[in-house]
């Protein structure tokens, strides 16, 4: 019992002892079962990690900062990409239930949840991001923007524009309502009259941000454009870099995200800019608890509204 309590750590075995049988070990290459751990009831520290991608760099850095803070606390990490399908997502959470998962985070795809209950026996869900029913109480990290997107309306209306568009997820998604609820009380809040005309809505995906963005450029009836979401945000300003001076001059932009190039691009870009270190870290926190020691939590972390270079003409050579 001397190894067994060893190799677990156990306060009871000598420092020295512990040691020498946990070096041997790894020189044989023993490592513990973790079937067997979750037979004898001790958990697997196994956390899983769902996003729709890792191609932006929100869901990039938000996953290196909880592989950091999981490996920590001894928790082993594993990432599954969802690509925002219920069906892609449904067999990540089978696959996470079939090595006994103790924790999930993930956020959660577009469309009815289904099956899903089934996996998540003595599992400890946590939803980032956007909120979705389970079917059975979860807890969730998410990000307040409300009053950031209204201090980029107002920037906006105070720089001069009264015809502001907006382009974010649709209305599937919660956190696609709460900006875009978010984003008609600051035009409210500034005095501008909302039109549904400049108000588009899609998937939360770069083309959704390319495709509307070009539209309501050529329409000629928007003078600023306000992002609700990472890779919408891209795909907005692909169109506003790509297109002819003469359309963007004036043009106002605020983006959604900052990653590390809107700091310098163009003189730096105006935008919504997340926590995401602490939402990975307060992440990593609530994963490392079992289910049923962990009280549901709500968790909301504020954003900010970031003013740089909110007029993007300069960005193509400038002056």
């Amino acid at each position: 019992m001397t190894v067994s309590r060893a190799l677990s750590d156990h306060p009871n075995v000598r420092p020295d002892t512990r040691k020498a049988v946990q070096d041997h070990a790894r020189k044989v290459g023993y490592v513990k079962n973790a079937a067997a751990k979750a037979m004898r009831g001790d958990g697997t520290k196994i956390v899983g990690l769902l996003l729709p991608n890792i191609v932006n760099e929100f869901y990039a850095r938000f996953a290196n900062t909880l592989a950091q803070s999981c490996e920590d606390l001894s928790l082993h990490l594993i990432i599954h990409l969802t690509n925002d399908d219920p069906e892609t997502e449904l067999r990540a959470f089978e696959r996470l239930h079939e090595v006994q998962a103790m924790s999930v985070i993930h956020v959660p795809a577009p469309g009815a949840v289904r099956n899903v209950s089934a996996h998540l026996n003595g599992v400890n869900v946590i939803q980032l991001i956007r909120e979705q029913n389970m079917g059975q109480p979860v807890s969730s990290i998410l990000v307040e923007d409300h009053r950031a997107i209204g201090e980029a309306v107002q920037h906006l209306a105070g720089l001069g524009h009264q015809s502001i568009g907006y382009i974010g997820a649709d209305e599937r998604l919660s956190s696609g309502r709460a900006r875009r609820a978010a984003f008609e009380a600051g035009l409210a809040s500034a005095g501008l009259a909302r039109d549904d005309r400049l108000i588009t809505l899609g998937a939360p995906d770069f083309s959704t941000g390319q495709r509307n963005a070009a539209r309501l450029l050529a329409t000629g009836n928007v003078t600023a454009i306000v992002c609700g979401g990472f890779e919408i945000s891209n795909g907005v300003l692909s169109v506003f870099l790509e297109a002819d001076q003469d359309v963007v001059q004036g043009m106002g932009f605020v983006g959604y995200g900052d990653p590390s190039y809107y700091a310098w691009l163009g003189g730096g870009v105006s935008t919504i800019a997340m926590q995401v270190d602490e939402l990975a870290q307060e992440a990593a926190r609530l994963a490392a608890c079992p289910a049923e020691e962990q009280p549901v939590n709500r968790r909301a972390f504020e954003a900010s509204f970031v003013a740089r270079n909110t007029h993007l003409a300069p960005m193509r050579g400038g002056g």
